[in-house]
């Protein structure tokens, strides 16, 4: 027995050993089966992975994780092994006999031990496979790449840009302009040229701001271009939301990218780190409005200008087609005309260039031409393509008010220099200003919404000039509005420019208007009108030849409000109807030369509240007891040349002035004063005084030697002429009851001093000054012009019997006097020795002009004058060189500034 157990256990081991082998013989077939189903679900599982991994890839900028890049490579490899398996059994199938017996056990046994281990492998395998994320988010590249097309007319700026972007005390800059200028395509070559060059700023995003501001839209583009997962903060308030995007930028180096805004956005509500607190990083945003710029305190503002001829033209080639455009003359010199009419405006030039690539004669380009100059808004793309974009603009103005007062800067013609008086005139004519109850309100809210125009880019000019401008295509945008936008507006404004002479059959389109403004034309004056303007409220007709109005012209309109006939200097009368319009309320024949009489016909205007009758050469007479008559008058101007004065009766201008005197309503009176008489009746009405706005004296003879002006006269003056007063010798300041010399404290402690008006000085031909000190009264001073007033020593003299000593002129020095003098004019003082004794900042200095004064040899500057302008000085070339300075240096600073005069 003791030999049989080991037998026996041997023998067990042999059958366990010999029934596994025979098992993957046996089952070979079944589990090569098995194994192939397996390795397909394998293959379907991975693409299952794949599939997720190229979503995570290519939609939210991912990256496979490592776990997963090896589970898809080891099931590659694994397919790879599992075939070569699979590709075996067919041999081993042919190799059987005795229908399921092998012929070969070993090679069998082999392959069943295989194909067993590789199914565990695959179960195994297909196991793992199983996978909650597949991807992490990639790291953001510091700058995403924006689609850009070719830039022209962008360099110069650009340069400026990266200029201020390289200075480490420049943090933010604004980039303003006109619509349609290429504000939008300047930021994106910023974007790729200037921050996709380098390399070492974190984060590089681009917001698109628009209207109304939408906080959280501005905290889902940041956080996504940081990489947070959205799971992170999608459900955060906002002030989580800026907690989250204040710590992650905090330890970083970036440049936020603010593209079309149009109102202040609180960059730390949003979470952007203060850039004061953080100077490395920089914010640049385009706006169409300098007030953005303003309210969001950016250490720059850039204006981007609309294109030079020369690149204009290019631009315009490049979307028409060079080859089109040079194919024949013609065409060429009309392209060029084209260009001019879109001003060099980007989005205008490339509208209108597409458009013009499917003219191919020089007959197609002239009817093109026509048609944009004639009706811009039927030219292809020019209503849904540029007015429209142009118009947000307009939407964005902040009230009605405005909005009226810019669509009627359209009816003055292209390219014309329209002067802040003329137009906030018009305004007032009109009843835009009604709601400001004072004039004097009225014109100061006329000058900030031109200021505010300006500043929208939808006027331009600098916002202090007194003037300003209307872009061309701008214009025909606002004519569009006013006209075309709406279908009950259409031929509602005429504008006619430089019609040589307009006949009966071309006024027939005018009856259904509210305007007319007809620039430089002509109405045949032989025709007889029988039109009813019924809707007219406003005639503008300027600087015509006419010498007469046709018959009839003014018979029926009865709604009609303003009529400016400035300009028309052969005009020799009105037709008696004009006198008819008991409608109008503003009435203006400035430079209406040749007329020599106001009837008593004028008397019917009663609700006249506006007459202008600057420069009226020939008038002579205006009836008796006529201006008294107009119950409703607020504004009466009457400024004359030395020329313009022709009446020989002493008495005329004292009855306007008696009649002025009894009108209840007058609120603002510009007169010349052209005899003694007048101004002594002016001297002596406290109501005239404090109505004063232009003041003019041309007295043209002696016996005026002093003159006193009460302290209400300054209520409202603007500006203060004194012409060939020969004898006049000083000016007294009179203060109550008293004359006050020496005034000065009163004046510049008190913010709302009546001097503070006073913007404009001229006197000339005044013999007896011997210097003009009282001007130290005047802080708010902005021009003076002094010319041939032979005994004048000094502009500001140290003493004077009517201000005091010196001491008190001192002070007055320290209290910054010429402070907002921008242009001081001196000619022909041939004793002036002097301006002041002693330098002067002149903080706000643009222009000195000195000719023929020969003893003028010291200026009042010094190394501090006029730091913060661009000054230019005027003179002669033998003057400047025998000017004393302080020393070489200070010569040599302001010499740049020299253009010598003849």
């Amino acid at each position: 027995m003791d030999c049989v157990s080991p037998i026996l256990d041997v023998g067990t081991r042999l059958w366990d050993c010999t029934a596994k082998r025979a098992v993957y013989v046996r089952e070979l077939q079944e589990n090569l089966k098995k194994l192939k189903n397996l390795k397909e679900e394998l293959s379907n599982l991975s693409k299952d992975v794949m599939e997720r991994v190229k979503l995570e890839e290519q939609l939210k900028q991912s990256k496979r994780t490592h776990e997963v890049d090896g589970w898809l490579r080891a099931v590659q490899l694994m397919e790879t092994e599992v075939e070569e398996i699979l590709q075996n059994e067919d041999q081993e199938i042919q190799n059987k006999c005795l229908g399921s017996c092998p012929k070969n056990c070993r090679s069998s046994y082999k392959l069943g031990k295989i194909v067993t281990k590789k199914i565990d492998a695959v179960v195994e395998l297909k196991g793992k496979g199983r996978f909650d994320v597949v991807a992490h988010r990639l790291p953001c590249a510091p700058v995403d790449e924006r689609p850009m097309g070719k830039t022209v007319g962008l360099d110069l700026m650009f340069d400026k840009v990266r200029e201020r972007l390289e200075d480490e005390n420049v943090r933010s800059i604004g980039l303003y302009g006109i619509g349609g200028v290429g504000k939008t395509t300047l930021l994106q070559k910023i974007n790729s040229e200037y921050f996709g060059m380098r390399n070492d700023f974190d984060a590089v995003i681009w917001i698109v701001v628009s209207k109304p501001i939408s906080i959280e839209k501005i905290q889902l583009v940041i956080l996504k271009k940081l990489g947070i997962p959205d799971e992170e903060w999608k459900n955060s308030s906002k002030e989580e939301k800026a907690a989250e995007i204040f710590k992650l930028l905090k330890a970083k180096k970036f440049a936020i990218l603010l593209d079309d805004m149009w109102e202040r956005l609180d960059l730390f509500e949003v979470g952007i780190p203060h850039l004061s607190d953080h100077s490395k990083s920089k914010v640049v945003l385009t706006t169409r409005s300098e007030i953005v710029c303003n309210d969001m305190e950016v250490n720059e503002r850039l204006k981007v200008e609309c294109l030079t001829p020369d690149e204009a033209f290019s631009l315009f080639c490049d979307k028409a087609g060079y080859n089109l455009v040079n194919s024949h003359p013609d065409i060429r010199r009309l392209a060029k005309i084209v260009v001019e009419e879109c001003k060099g405006l980007p989005l205008a030039l490339i509208v209108i260039g597409r458009s013009m690539a499917n003219r191919k004669t020089p007959r197609d380009w002239e009817q093109a031409i026509q048609s944009l100059k004639s009706y811009p808004a039927n030219f292809a793309g020019m209503e849904d393509q540029v007015f429209r974009i142009l118009k947000f603009s307009y939407n964005h103005l902040d009230n009605d008010i405005i909005k009226s007062c810019f669509l009627y800067c359209s009816i003055f013609p292209e390219d014309h220099n329209i002067y802040n008086e003329d137009l906030i005139n018009l305004w007032i004519g009109e009843g835009f200003l009604d709601k400001f109850g004072d004039l004097y309100e009225a014109r100061n809210q006329g000058i900030e919404i031109i200021r505010s125009l300006k500043l929208a880019c939808l006027l331009e000019g600098d916002v202090w000039e007194g003037s300003c401008k209307m872009h061309d295509v701008i214009r025909d945008m606002a004519l569009w509005l006013s006209c075309d936008y709406q279908e009950d507006q259409k031929h509602k404004t005429i504008v006619l420019d430089h019609v040589q002479l307009i006949e009966a059959h071309e006024t027939v389109k005018w009856k259904d208007a509210q305007r007319i403004a007809l620039w430089n034309s002509n109405i045949n004056e032989e025709l007889s009108l029988s039109l009813c303007f019924l809707n007219l409220q406003t005639l503008i007709l300027r600087n015509s030849e006419m010498k007469a109005l046709p018959t009839g012209f003014f018979q029926h309109m009865p709604v009609i409000r303003v009529l400016d006939l400035d300009g028309n200097g052969e005009l020799e009368e009105l037709p008696l109807e004009t006198y008819r319009l008991e409608s109008l309320e503003y009435l203006n024949l400035s430079f209406v030369r040749r007329i020599e009489k106001l009837p008593t016909e004028l008397k019917n205007l009663t609700k006249l509240r506006c007459l202008i009758l600057d420069f009226v050469d020939g008038l002579e007479v205006i009836a008796p007891n006529v201006i008294c008559c107009l119950s409703n008058l607020q504004m009466f101007s009457m400024i004359l040349d030395k020329s313009d004065i022709k009446t020989s009766e002493e008495g005329f201008m004292v009855s306007v002035l008696q009649e002025l005197e009894c009108l209840q309503y007058l609120r603002e009176m510009s007169i010349t004063l052209p005899t003694l008489p007048a101004i002594q009746k002016f001297l002596t009405s406290q109501k005239l005084q404090k109505c004063i706005r232009n003041l003019h004296v041309i007295l043209n003879s002696r016996g005026l030697e002093e003159m006193e002006l009460p302290l209400s006269t300054f209520q409202r003056m603007r500006s203060l002429k004194f012409e060939e007063c020969y004898s006049l010798e000083r000016v007294k300041i009179i203060m109550g009851n008293a004359e006050k010399q020496g005034f000065s404290r009163g004046l510049f402690s008190n913010s709302n001093s009546n001097f503070l008006n006073l913007v404009h000085v001229r006197i000339t031909g005044c013999n007896g000054f011997l210097d003009l000190t009282w001007l130290i009264y005047a802080p708010s001073l902005e021009r003076l012009m002094v010319e041939r007033s032979d005994n004048l020593r000094e502009i500001i003299g140290t003493t004077d019997d009517d201000i005091g000593d010196s001491t008190e002129i001192e002070q007055q020095t320290c209290l910054n006097i010429f402070s907002r003098l921008e242009f001081l004019w001196l000619y022909r003082l041939r004793n002036l020795s002097g301006i002041h004794s002693r330098p002067l900042p002149f903080p706000s200095l643009k222009e000195i002009e000195v000719l023929r004064c020969p003893n003028l040899r010291k200026l009042p500057l010094n190394s501090s004058s006029a730091t913060n302008t661009s000054q230019r000085i005027a003179g002669e070339p033998s003057w400047w060189g025998k000017l004393e300075w302080e020393d070489d240096n200070l010569k040599h600073t302001f010499t740049p500034f020299f253009k010598g005069r003849l």
